[in-house]
C-alpha cells in the first residue's frame, strides 16, 4: 500500500487514532487528526512536532473532508457529528485494524467474543512466548495493532484482540486463525438488536479461506465459515476440545489439568480450550503449550480477591460489563454471595437472571443508572437495596454478610455513568475495601 504524499484523515485521538496517525506518517502520508473533544495538549504537541496536524474541539465537527483516506477510530460511534460531517461530504472509512493489516507481514491470530477476549488473548500470548514463538497481545487490549505492526521485525505472530466496533470497518482483514469465544447480549446502546451485533462480530470470518483456521465455540451456529474449524465446549461432548471433570481433552486425549493452571471456573476452561485450539491450528506440540498456560495469571478486576474483612471475602469483578460475565461470576461462587451490581443502561434487561440471583445471592446491593429497574424485578425474589455511591454499596454489603460469605462486585454492565471505565471502577472498589480492612 503506497501512501507517499497521500492526504489522510484520522478521526479520534485515542490510543488507536494516535497509533494510526503515526503509522500513516511513517508510511509517507500527510496526516491530519480530528477530535471533537479536548485531547491532551502534550499529545497534540508531540504529533505536531512530527508534522502531523491536529484539529480539535468544535472545529473538528465542521471541517472539510478533502482527504484521500479516512481512518475511523473504533471507539467513536458513527452517529456523532464528527463522523456524520465526513460522511455527508462523501468520505469512505476504514478502521485502524484494517489500516494496520494492510502493512502486516506476520501471521495473525485474532480473538473475538463478548466475554473472555482479554484473558484468551493473553493466554495465547503467554503460550506462544513460552513455546519460543515471539508475539505480543495487541488490538483492543493495550497496544493498538497499528503500533504493533511497526514492531513486526521483532515478532513471529500477532495476537490481536478484536471488538465488534473494530470489525465494522474492515474490508481485507483476514486472520490466519480466527477465535470465536461466545456471543451474548452487549453493546445494545450502539446496535439496534442482537442480530446487528452478531453480524458485526461474524465479519472476523468473512475473508478467511479454507487454508485458514477458525477456533469456535461448539454451541454457536456460525454460518458461512469456510476456514477449517476446531471446536471447543465445556458443556458438550461433541466438540474437539471438551472438559472431562477437571481435565481438558482433545479428541479423547487428556491435554491439560485445570489445577495445573492459576485459573478456575467453566468460563476459564473454555478460554484455555480456545488458546489450545490456536496452538493446534499453528501446530505447537501440547507439551510446549504448558509453560505459558500454567504460568499465566489473571489481570486485575476479574474475580480478583481484594481483601478479607471479618471472614468475608471481597471479590473485584469490575470487568463484568455485561450480563453473561455477571452470570459466569455468580455461577462460579460456591459460597453464599452478597452481590453488588448495576451501572450504565446499555439497553438490555437484568430480568432474565433474576432466578440466578435468587439461587446464588442472599442479598443484592444495586448501583448506577439501572439500580431502580433491577430493583423492581429482583426484589420480588431476592432481598435488595440501593446505594447511591460505591462506598455506600460496599458498606451495605458488609452489613449483610457474615463470616464465610463472599461480597462479589460484578456490575453486569459498563461503568460510564459513575466512573471513567471499568478499571477506575474496580480500583475504587479495591481502595474502599482496603481502607475498611485497616
Amino acid at each position: 500500500m503506497n501512501l507517499d504524499r497521500t492526504r489522510a484523515a484520522v478521526l479520534g485521538l485515542g490510543s488507536s487514532g494516535e497509533a494510526a496517525a503515526r503509522l500513516l506518517h511513517r508510511k509517507g502520508a500527510s496526516v491530519t487528526v480530528f477530535d471533537s473533544g479536548k485531547p491532551d495538549a502534550g499529545k497534540i504537541r508531540t504529533l505536531q512536532d512530527l508534522g502531523i496536524s491536529v484539529i480539535a474541539g468544535e472545529a473538528a465537527d465542521t471541517a472539510k473532508a478533502d482527504y484521500e483516506l479516512t481512518i475511523l477510530s473504533p471507539g467513536i460511534d458513527p452517529v456523532v457529528p464528527l463522523v456524520q460531517n465526513f460522511r455527508r461530504q462523501g468520505a469512505a472509512f476504514i478502521g485502524e485494524l484494517e489500516l494496520a493489516f494492510r502493512f502486516c507481514e506476520r501471521p495473525v491470530i485474532a480473538i473475538t467474543g463478548t466475554n473472555g477476549k482479554t484473558t484468551t488473548t493473553q493466554l495465547i500470548e503467554s503460550m506462544l512466548n513460552g513455546a519460543g514463538h515471539r508475539t505480543v497481545a495487541c488490538g483492543n487490549i493495550g497496544m493498538p495493532f497499528a503500533e504493533a505492526v511497526q514492531r513486526q521485525a521483532e515478532l513471529d505472530f500477532f495476537t490481536v484482540e478484536i471488538s465488534s466496533f473494530q470489525l465494522e470497518t474492515i474490508s481485507t482483514f483476514r486472520p490466519d486463525v480466527a477465535v470465536w469465544l461466545n456471543l451474548t447480549p452487549d453493546h445494545l446502546d450502539r446496535y439496534s438488536d442482537m442480530a446487528e451485533y452478531r453480524t458485526a462480530k461474524l465479519r472476523i470470518f468473512e475473508n478467511q479461506r479454507s487454508s485458514d483456521y477458525a477456533v469456535t465455540n461448539y454451541s454457536d451456529d456460525l454460518p458461512g465459515v469456510v476456514a477449517s474449524q476446531i471446536t471447543f465446549s465445556a458443556y458438550s461432548k461433541g466438540a474437539d476440545f471438551i472438559l472431562h471433570g477437571d481435565t481438558i481433552c482433545f479428541r479423547g486425549e487428556p491435554i491439560l489439568e485445570m489445577n495445573e493452571t492459576h485459573l478456575s471456573g467453566i468460563h476459564n476452561a473454555e478460554n484455555l480450550m480456545a488458546a489450545l485450539g490456536a496452538a493446534q491450528a499453528i501446530k505447537i506440540p501440547w507439551e510446549k503449550t504448558k509453560f505459558g498456560l500454567t504460568n499465566y495469571r489473571l489481570l486485575p478486576h476479574r474475580c480478583e480477591n481484594v481483601g478479607v474483612i471479618d471472614g468475608v471475602i471481597f471479590l473485584n469483578d469490575s470487568k463484568a460489563t455485561n450480563l453473561d460475565a455477571l452470570v459466569k461470576a455468580l455461577e462460579s461462587q460456591p459460597k453464599p454471595v452478597v452481590l453488588i451490581a448495576g451501572g450504565k443502561d446499555k439497553g438490555f434487561e437484568f430480568d432474565g437472571i433474576a432466578g440466578l440471583a435468587h439461587a446464588k445471592a442472599k442479598h443484592a446491593v444495586l448501583i448506577g443508572e439501572m439500580a431502580d429497574r433491577i430493583f423492581r424485578t429482583w426484589s420480588k425474589v431476592v432481598p435488595c437495596s440501593i446505594a447511591k455511591t460505591l462506598q455506600a454499596a460496599v458498606e451495605q454489603a458488609r452489613r449483610h454478610s457474615v463470616p464465610g460469605d463472599v461480597v462479589l462486585f460484578s456490575p453486569g454492565t459498563s461503568s460510564f455513568d459513575m466512573f471513567k471505565n471499568y478499571a477506575d471502577r474496580g480500583n475504587q472498589f479495591r481502595q474502599i475495601v482496603q481502607e475498611l480492612a485497616r
